[in-house]
């Protein structure tokens, strides 16, 4: 039997949420993560979430490694994201100039082809199967 194939919005829904749990679990130390913005610490499942420097809108950092960081829902969805604190700790962890270039990198149109969004798909679910 031919299983049908998803729609672009479902694959990328598919790719947010496994990259999602990739994210929350790579920094996991028996489970427990960081918020990167904020520094509390709790379960990967429990009210911490993939968190963007550059907005999700924008496709070219939407699954960026470095863009995305662990964040608590406090973080995350009531103080916007933190971006002034967030873009700090960028350019303190993984150099000088991180933000300003996540800022142009976001700027970049850039249209992932489907075979693209299955392949990444694959990719985030071996890592997570590996992490867990």
């Amino acid at each position: 039997m031919k299983r049908k194939k998803l729609s672009r919005g479902k694959l990328v829904k598919k790719l947010d949420a496994i990259f999602s749990r990739y994210i929350r679990l790579r920094h996991a130390k028996n489970e427990i993560v960081e918020c990167f913005t904020c520094g509390v610490k709790a379960h990967y499942k429990d009210n911490m979430q993939c968190g963007h420097f550059q907005s999700r809108r924008f496709y070219s950092t939407r699954w960026d490694e470095t863009n995305c960081q662990v964040q608590c829902k406090k973080c995350n969805v009531y103080s916007q994201g933190e971006q002034f604190k967030f873009g700090i700790k960028l350019n303190k962890e993984f150099g000088k100039n991180t933000s300003e270039r996540l800022i142009t990198k976001a700027r970049e149109i850039l249209k992932i082809p489907t075979y693209e969004l299955e392949d990444m798909i694959k990719k985030y679910q071996e890592l997570v199967k590996d992490l867990e």
